[in-house]
């Protein structure tokens, strides 16, 4: 994905918000630095690990990431699915460690920003802080939908609304939306959105068998997005809300940039 698409589906990018600034390559006031370094991760490698110091946030360029934390009785609780766009380590920003391990579920490529404080403080600049205070808006808002799809939604429910929110995030990156390979388990997604494995995989079956969806490994083909739809008939709670995007500078090119 080319940097300008990657984090401005987010509605943040620090080194892109650093050149609007005017500030170049140089290091914003208290705030991230232009990217640094790529950083490669295969499948099953962890980015960071729970109570390590916040050094830095990623952009994700391409590949998967999952963040997780461990229960007292040794289950794995997911937080959430990265992709491409997304910042990752934006909840950990007011903390001086990372609340939560990050680990790749494929290949993974991911563009790294220092961060100089472990805190957002008013000291923050604008257009950077803006930035960075959207992308971490946007995950406080998905974490509060699905608390709310926790309390409210059948198991069906649930299932058919994660799968429509993937969807929706595949169309927004310019990928198909009826069709998709889940980089996620089974397990992994009941994780997330409070269901059994065996829950989860009788549900799968059941939307099959409806002529719903086709399911062969781990793709998944939306046949039928209207009778999909209706089943979430309550307010897409997941749904990718549009982000408000800075002004352009006048020296600002659209280009994609490599």
């Amino acid at each position: 994905m080319p940097c300008s698409m990657c984090c401005q589906m987010a509605g943040a990018c620090p080194e892109r918000a650093a050149g609007r600034a005017g500030q170049g390559a140089g290091q914003g006031a208290a705030g991230a630095r232009p990217a640094q370094r790529m950083v490669r991760l295969r499948k099953g490698e962890f980015l960071y690990l729970l109570g390590d110091p916040v050094t830095s946030v990623y952009a994700i360029r391409v590949g998967t990431i999952k963040t997780h934390v461990t229960t007292e009785d040794g289950r794995t609780q997911v937080v959430a699915f990265h992709f491409p766009g997304d910042m990752v380590g934006l909840d950990s920003l007011v903390r001086p460690h990372y609340a939560s391990y990050a680990t790749a579920l494929e290949d993974t490529k991911l563009c790294l920003f220092t961060v100089d404080t472990p805190y957002l403080g008013p000291a923050m600049p604008a257009p950077l802080g803006r930035q960075l205070l959207l992308a971490l808006d946007g995950q406080l808002q998905r974490a509060r939908a699905v608390q709310t799809m926790l309390a409210l939604m059948t198991a069906e429910e649930r299932l058919v609304t994660f799968l429509l929110w993937l969807a929706d995030g595949f169309a927004l990156r310019g990928f198909s939306s009826s069709a998709f390979v889940l980089r996620m388990s089974r397990e992994e997604i009941g994780s997330y959105i409070g269901l059994t494995l065996e829950t989860v995989s009788r549900q799968f079956s059941r939307l099959a068998e409806s002529g719903w969806i086709t399911v062969r490994h781990r793709t998944i083909t939306l046949v039928d997005k209207a009778a999909l739809r209706a089943i979430a008939a309550r307010p897409m709670i997941l749904a990718h809300a549009p982000v408000p995007r800075l002004p352009r500078s006048r020296g600002e090119s659209a280009q994609a940039e490599d």
